[in-house]
């Protein structure tokens, strides 16, 4: 992601100097000039406060508030950046701290995703493997996934595109945001069938789950993937610095477009939502087993003996398929 205040030109962006005139660069420049201080000014509080209030549902049942923190404090980092575009000294800077400054930013952008993608797949497990859900993933796990999420990206970020030449570094970047985009169409489909065959979740809770996969699609569909298929166009040879500037702006909308998540997981009730799935799957497997053996015997009228042998038996042909359940 270049930063659209520098100063530096290529031999593409002088060719359309030839073309556009100077002042309508120099209007552009406002326009995204006054946008970012405006979503700096605006995003930036609304952010600090959103981390405060979803740290008070971190409990040891309810562990996704824990992507979403992660996700906002990648929204920080790319404000933190947008602060030193709009107000740093960016003209005394040299060419190495240009760099620093957009690898950062970089690395903000494609956290953000990866977090994307780690909440719509926890909304996945939750509803459509909700018994492996409940005694499987911990806060423990969660941090562990946290971890490991931001490792490889300052690695990534720092070291290895470090060593590659910047059209190569734009390349995997942009194949690499394109990844999640069929992640998410799946995740929202295998969900939305696993929701209208359950019976125990109610409404509002199956609106609260839909909403939050649905949001973070449309976000990601509307912010992230036209800057993506702008740099493979850009590779392909060509250039509007308009098309760029366009889609600079919604990127940058990104951290805003963030905190509707917070929306959804704020109502949320994990704990029920879990307890209610798992019981649902549990009782219909429980009838279901009870109706084919009770249907397979017919005990004789007054044979109350029998009918309490038949009863034992089949409680005990219950039990050990509950418990491999």
């Amino acid at each position: 992601m270049e930063n659209i205040y520098k100063n530096t030109t290529s031999p593409i962006e002088d060719y359309y100097d030839t073309i556009f005139p100077e002042q309508n660069y120099e209007k552009i420049y406002y326009i995204m000039y006054v946008c970012t201080c405006i979503i700096i000014s605006i995003g930036l509080p609304l952010t600090l406060l959103t981390i405060y209030a979803l740290y008070s549902l971190v409990t040891k049942d309810h562990v996704s508030p824990i992507y979403i923190i992660n996700l906002l404090i990648s929204d920080i980092m790319q404000f933190s950046i947008m602060i030193v575009w709009v107000f740093g000294p960016m003209g005394g800077m040299t060419g190495m701290a240009y760099y620093f400054i957009d690898r950062i930013y970089e690395c903000g952008l494609v956290t953000s995703v990866c977090f994307m993608v780690c909440v719509s797949l926890e909304r996945y497990l939750v509803i459509v493997h909700p018994l492996w859900y409940r005694y499987k993933h911990t806060i423990k796990t969660s941090v562990v996934v946290c971890v490991m999420v931001w490792v490889i990206n300052l690695v990534f970020t720092f070291a290895v595109f470090s060593w590659v030449d910047e059209s190569v570094t734009r390349l995997t970047f942009s194949i690499f945001l394109l990844l999640p985009f069929p992640l998410f169409i799946f995740f929202l489909v295998r969900t939305l069938k696993a929701l209208s065959a359950s019976v125990s979740v109610n409404s509002a809770e199956k609106q609260r789950i839909v909403g939050i996969l649905v949001s973070v699609l449309v976000i990601y569909t509307l912010l992230f993937l036209p800057i993506t298929i702008m740099f493979l166009v850009e590779e392909a040879g060509f250039y509007s610095f308009l098309a760029r500037s366009l889609c600079n702006l919604l990127i940058q909308l990104s951290p805003l477009a963030d905190l509707v998540l917070y929306i959804f997981i704020r109502k949320a009730t994990m704990g029920k939502l879990l307890a209610s799935v798992c019981c649902c799957k549990e009782e219909s497997n429980d009838s279901h087993t009870s109706a084919v053996s009770v249907g397979n015997v017919v005990p004789p009228e007054g044979a109350a003996v029998q009918e309490m042998t038949v009863g034992v038996s089949v409680s005990h042909t219950i039990t050990p398929l509950m418990e491999n359940v």
